[in-house]
């Protein structure tokens, strides 16, 4: 941490600051994750200085700030932390994301733990910006076709098919076993109301 620091502080000026400094911050961040004041301290001393955007290149420091201010219940300053950041591996950065946002609720309801439907509201409410999905949030519906053919099913067959049938429709459409169990569940659900 010291060299760290002794480092940042004689390359405060230099801008890229040397790979070197920036590999060693993403190091400290990764073992520190669990010490939350040498962690602050750490973050604190990397986003007050000139190229703090340049650290943010590295999965580890973004973990490592979202952290902190999640730590701090700043989840407005981690959003925007994670709006602007340029690391590179968008799928993490999405799943930060959606933390900070379950945080935020886990804190307004004073719980511990979310329920998978709380935790699905909650990312339906809050979608990752378009700076770490640019392509959008992928669509979990299945395709035109395939709905067609469950409904045809449903319609003509049965709207409660064993197993041995689902594992049938499953192959024919190139889907798992589960995910046709649940679409029958869900219609089935739906068709009561």
């Amino acid at each position: 941490m010291k060299q760290f620091m002794a480092m940042l502080k004689k390359n405060e000026n230099e801008h890229p600051p040397p790979t070197k400094l920036l590999d060693l911050a993403g190091q400290l961040c990764q073992e520190l994750q669990g010490s939350s004041p040498s962690l602050e301290k750490l973050v604190e001393a990397m986003m007050k200085c000139k190229n703090s955007r340049d650290f943010l290149t590295n999965i580890h420091v973004v973990r490592a700030c979202v952290s902190v201010h999640i730590h701090k219940g700043q989840h407005d300053a981690a959003c925007r932390l994670l709006e602007h950041c340029k690391a590179q591996e968008k799928e993490e950065l999405v799943q930060l994301w959606h933390e900070v946002h379950y945080r935020r609720v886990m804190e307004k309801q004073q719980t511990d733990v979310l329920t998978p439907l709380q935790k699905f509201r909650c990312r339906k409410r809050n979608p990752p910006p378009l700076s770490l999905c640019p392509e959008g949030l992928k669509n979990r519906n299945f395709s035109e076709e395939v709905r067609q053919h469950l409904f045809r099913f449903a319609a003509e067959v049965t709207a409660n098919p064993d197993k041995k049938q689902r594992e049938e429709l499953a192959r024919a459409m190139n889907l798992q076993p589960t995910q046709v169990y649940n679409w029958f569940a869900n219609y089935r659900r739906r068709q009561k109301s």
